[in-house]
């Protein structure tokens, strides 16, 4: 008889890599890749008279507690008013990974790095992307820098675009800087051992809520995902964990949202096509009007997102424990985002989900090739030179980095399920608590609280409601295809 596989770490990765092949992703570099890596002797340099030293600014990065491919640096400075000035860099990955390059060319495949816990499978080699395009710390780097001034509403009304050399000063970690806001931990070492980064932080984040009071008020919808992660130690799974959203999170995406803004506006008022990344008003809103009607809520019969975020916010809320799968439902119904080209005097589609007008992907190129794009577009403009890309080559791009982007998104969701699956192996035959997360006519699925993880329910009562709480055993999981199989316990009545 067979002795069953007792999978490990690498069983994750040799899954995660077949998966993206059959996606049309390419898992590891060809030879050519390798070889013009092997060229590059160190960062990129430039001699241009326009680029700014702005190395003195006291620089961060705050990221995941593994994350080595740092895209962005945040700064602030205080202006009369309340104002406060924001400087959000972006690195400058384009001095070193020019297009129609070997490298350049990987990128374009893949469109993007495909994160699983068992291994990152990175856009650009990690010699790249975590070294020498990396705004790492104490290092001097290229990067194109946005300013922008930010009023006592959390309002942006006026930015700058240009390039300059920049040094990260505190490499600091999402969940130790978010534990120190919340008055629950120490200021973190990196940012104690720089003068005046403690005010900072405090600025920023006090800038960073008001820019978030400002949008919820303006519609953009606050949702929140169920995508747990596997922990590992060594080769091991450890532990399964839900990433909780914190100030930290929310200090950088709202930075990156308003950079992201004030990219795609600079683009436009010079008058070039863009690379936008869009949210289109929900065709199926009369769907999602039918679901606030089940929980007692009226929304209009035309797209509000104001209205839908109301809504959303009183669920919340009200019920936090079933809030991530109205807000998956939410999210199915809205439709994903995509890529467009926008061209110069056109209406923009803009962002639904977010409520902007305005919206490229421009802060992360080191790990998107939408945004290596726009910072070559970028900087053309900034130093007087022809656009990269053509018409024709930009609207070819934005069908193949959406399609691109959605096969990745697929990988890391199946692999997901295969952590899961692998962490619970030794749970079989154990009892849980677990909530109905949806139905069709032939299948019911369930997501149990602790350890978090989702599966399909193979058997008890198949008409249960979406949200109803039921006591379910696990019975088997398959990890090489992800699977998740629970039977419902039926609770005997007490008399």
């Amino acid at each position: 008889m067979n002795k069953p596989h007792t999978y490990h770490r690498e069983d994750l990765v040799r899954i995660a890599a077949a998966a993206m092949r059959e996606r049309g992703l390419e898992p590891e570099f060809a030879d050519r890749v390798l070889q013009q890596l092997a060229t590059i002797s160190g960062p990129g340099q430039d001699a241009d008279a326009h680029i700014r030293d702005l190395t003195a600014l006291p620089w961060c990065s705050i990221d995941n507690d593994d994350s080595l491919d740092l895209d962005q640096l945040t700064a602030c400075g205080a202006l009369s008013g309340g104002a406060v000035k924001i400087f959000v860099a972006v690195a400058d990955v384009d001095a070193l990974v020019k297009k129609d390059t070997a490298i350049d060319a990987h990128a374009h495949t893949n469109t993007t790095s495909v994160y699983t816990s068992a291994r990152v499978f990175p856009m650009l080699p990690e010699r790249l992307s975590t070294d020498l395009t990396s705004l790492n710390l104490q290092e001097d780097r290229l990067a194109i820098v946005t300013e922008m001034i930010v009023d006592a509403n959390g309002s942006v009304i006026d930015s700058t675009v240009h390039r300059a050399r920049v040094r990260n000063q505190a490499k600091l970690a999402y969940d130790a800087v978010a534990a120190w806001i919340d008055g629950e931990g120490a200021l973190p070492e990196a940012a104690r051992a720089v003068a005046g980064m403690d005010e900072q932080l405090r600025t920023q984040d006090a800038v960073a809520q008001r820019m978030r009071a400002l949008r919820r008020a303006q519609g953009s919808l606050d949702l929140e995902t169920f995508q747990p992660r596997a922990v590992f130690d060594g080769d091991r799974v450890v532990d399964i964990r839900q990433q909780v959203q914190n100030r930290a999170r929310q200090l950088i995406e709202e930075f990156m949202i308003a950079t992201n803004t004030c990219t795609a506006q600079f683009l436009a008022q010079h008058g070039g096509s863009a690379l936008r990344r869009v949210v289109r008003s929900p065709e199926r809103w009369l769907r999602i009007v039918e679901v606030a009607k089940k929980y007692g809520e009226a929304l209009p019969k035309e797209p509000d997102s104001r209205a839908l975020e109301g809504f959303l916010a009183r669920q919340r809320k009200a019920d936090p424990l079933r809030f991530p799968d109205l807000s998956l439902v939410i999210v199915k119904l809205m439709g994903s985002g995509e890529y467009v080209v926008e061209h110069p005097h056109g209406e923009p589609i803009g962002h639904f989900g977010l409520a902007v007008r305005d919206y490229t992907h421009s802060t992360a190129p080191n790990r998107r090739y939408p945004d290596l794009i726009t910072l070559r577009m970028v900087k053309a403009l900034l130093t007087g030179t022809r656009s990269p890309y053509g018409k024709a080559e930009l609207e070819a791009l934005a069908d193949h980095c959406t399609r691109q982007e959605n096969a990745a998104q697929k990988v890391e969701r199946s692999v997901r399920k295969s952590e899961a699956a692998l962490y619970l192996q030794s749970y079989v035959g154990q009892q849980f608590d677990a909530i109905v997360t949806g139905r069709t006519e032939s299948a019911t699925w369930v997501r149990i609280f602790m350890p978090p993880a989702e599966g399909l329910l193979v058997a008890g009562e198949f008409d249960l409601e979406v949200g109803r709480k039921i006591r379910v055993k696990l019975v088997s999981t398959n990890v090489e295809h992800g699977f998740i199989d629970f039977e419902q316990v039926l609770v005997t009545p007490q008399r």
